[in-house]
């Protein structure tokens, strides 16, 4: 398994559309994985260090596991099929299947690594670096322009 450094969300140029973007620790090869625009959001938050004044859905969960007691937890992007990536949430050795954004979002919230096999990243890694700059703005201006009635019937992920 290589370990996934997140670099954060961007928007994919060409269709507008949100991606998660991962990058292999020590590598220059990429993961990128389209995503919705709610799923960006709360993966963007987290790594930006934002807290809503009342607890969303993956901040709920990291707190029912830290009050839990669960205290071995792994992430891991585990395959690519049909163009729709999966994932896994592994909670004291119960294996619990899950979205990618999902995976990461709750990754980035624990503070723990996301993981993927050497295969996937074969399989589907990129190596070249988008402009980060560019597409970090991109993404803001997504942001401040839309409103809770865009988070209705979003597609998975893909």
């Amino acid at each position: 398994m290589r370990e996934l450094d997140v670099v954060g969300v961007r928007l994919d140029q060409a269709t507008g559309q949100p991606m998660l973007l991962l990058r292999e620790r020590g590598a220059d090869r990429y993961l990128p994985i389209w995503i919705g625009a709610a799923e960006a959001s709360a993966i963007a938050n987290a790594l930006e260090g934002v807290v809503s004044p009342r607890p969303l859905t993956h901040d709920l969960f990291v707190t029912t596991l830290n009050e839990l007691g669960h205290s071995d937890v792994r992430a891991r992007i585990t395959a690519v099929r049909d163009n729709t990536f999966f994932g896994e949430l592994e909670v004291d050795g119960h294996v619990i299947s899950a979205r990618p954004s999902d995976v990461v979002a709750l990754a980035v919230r624990l503070g723990i690594d996301v993981r993927c096999p050497a295969e996937l990243l074969d399989e589907v890694g990129v190596q070249s670096e988008p402009n980060e700059r560019d597409e970090v703005e991109k993404f803001r201006e997504f942001l401040d322009s839309i409103n809770p009635e865009d988070f209705t019937n979003e597609p998975g992920d893909k």
